[in-house]
């Protein structure tokens, strides 16, 4: 076989039931029929595969066996495959596609997909796409190119079922039926009024359970949200889990309808906020993936190494104040990263509780009082609790009864600390439009390792030099 395919580590013998992973034999006979160029071989062994585990398959694989395999399944690559790729490796794909093969592939694919497709390429890419769809497609998708990004225009599909509000079950029955071209996947019949605004939703088990006399404004459903197209795709997939939402019409600013968002969709936002939070939490870049380059990892998480050395010189100036205190007292040196441990993951407890917090919309200006003193109150409970275990081990450790104070009275303030900083800071944060799950975790860790070290040393100094 060729280079190594490195894939095949990662991959179990025999995948756990409903793990949904990929079976290493199958792997390995695919990654074979490649290296013999067995193209009928390959497409029989893709064939039972859904285009997401295609995607996750391609995205394990290195560079040149991508590249072969992706040469080699030729025309049955389909557009469903390219909307499941990451965005890096979809870029990759698309240059190694021929142009009939990527026009074929575009065509399949719905409106919102290919938007999501095109948004991110080069121009020459994007042309090449948009040159492959047909003329209303492409008016289509270049309207949703003109919406802001992250915006519901671009979240959005213009395949829409509609019917008039006059209409009855049995009118749109016939209507469905009798329609040369329908949406592959659709929740809803909106009902619109004669000027295009959207008015209500029938689901399609209400429209398939009722009888056909019965009007559709008597059937539509009771939660109702209209969207705006420029409506923050954040927000619109909130409103989705908030309100239980299947699909809901999106209107332009004259409230007519121009296109819906499907739960799909929705959710595939909700679940990149989600990955966003977490990895901006650890201070690495949001577009972070595992098929980045060396120097673009180093580059997405220098950054907030950076500000990071920055506050720990900081903490270190505050260690240096104390420098002779620590000198007479080597002890002093011995506990100091216990303080610190212990205030920093304080920190990061309540910061992480706070940012999702924030982020679900649970933490208000009307609740935040309450909330902030209920973490002051959970940060001084841990506080006495780790304070009196600290101050008995120092005690036992070192024989000094004030040594074992000093660090139990510093354990209490820095855990206290850690609450009010892993709070107040991603809510000011917040407030002032900076997104906290990028720039709280940073200044958190200083305010709990200046106050720790504060409280400890200055304690120290105060009481037994």
């Amino acid at each position: 076989m060729s280079e190594e395919h490195q894939i095949d580590e990662h991959l179990p013998e025999e995948p756990e039931e409903g793990s949904y992973a990929l079976e290493k034999r199958a792997v390995t006979a695919i990654l074979y029929a490649v290296d013999v160029g067995d193209a009928e071989q390959l497409k029989e062994l893709m064939e039972p595969l859904h285009a997401a585990d295609i995607a996750d398959l391609l995205e394990q694989l290195n560079t040149y066996d991508r590249r072969r395999l992706v040469e080699l399944y030729d025309r049955e690559f389909d557009g469903e495959i390219l909307s499941e790729l990451d965005e890096g490796i979809r870029e990759e794909i698309i240059s190694v596609l021929k142009p009939h093969v990527l026009a074929e592939a575009v065509r399949e694919m719905d409106s919102d997909d290919v938007v999501d497709l095109v948004e991110d390429l080069d121009e020459p890419q994007q042309e090449a796409i948009l040159e492959a769809l047909e003329d209303a497609d492409r008016v289509a998708v270049e309207q949703a190119l003109t919406y802001p990004e992250y915006s519901a225009g671009r979240l959005m599909q213009r395949e829409v079922v509609t019917a008039p509000e006059h209409w009855t079950v049995g009118d749109a029955i016939d209507f469905l039926r009798n329609a040369e071209e329908l949406p592959d996947q659709f929740y809803h019949v909106i009902l619109v009024d004669p000027r295009m605004h959207p008015i209500g939703n029938v689901t399609l088990g209400k429209l398939m359970s009722s009888r056909r006399t019965v009007p559709l404004k008597d059937i539509v459903e009771d939660v109702f949200q209209v969207i705006p197209v420029t409506q923050y795709e954040g927000d619109v997939a909130y409103a989705f889990n908030q309100y239980h939402l299947i699909s809901a019409p999106v209107v332009d600013e004259a409230d007519r309808l121009v296109g819906v968002i499907t739960i799909d969709d929705a959710m595939a936002v909700l679940d990149e906020e989600h990955e966003e939070d977490i990895l901006r939490l650890a201070g690495v870049s949001d577009e972070a993936s595992l098929s980045d380059t060396i120097l673009e990892a180093a580059k997405g998480r220098a950054l907030w190494l950076f500000v990071n050395l920055l506050t720990a010189i900081l903490a270190s100036l505050v260690i240096d104040i104390f420098a002779e205190t620590i000198n007479q007292m080597v002890a002093l040196a011995v506990l100091m990263p216990i303080v610190a441990s212990m205030g920093g993951n304080a920190g990061t407890q309540t910061m992480t509780v706070t940012v999702r917090a924030l982020a679900t919309r649970d933490l208000t200006a009307q609740n935040a009082m309450r909330v902030v003193g209920r973490e002051v109150s959970v940060g001084a409970l841990n506080g006495v609790l780790f304070g009196l275990i600290m101050a008995l081990v120092a005690g036992f450790w070192f024989g000094a009864p004030m040594l074992a104070a000093v660090i139990g009275v510093a354990m209490l303030l820095t855990q206290v600390s850690a609450a009010i900083g892993g709070i107040v800071i991603p809510m000011a944060l917040d407030r002032f439009g900076i997104d906290p799950a990028l720039a709280s975790g940073p200044f958190v860790t200083t305010v709990t390792d200046v106050v720790g070290f504060s409280a400890f040393l200055g304690l120290a100094a105060s009481v037994m030099m």
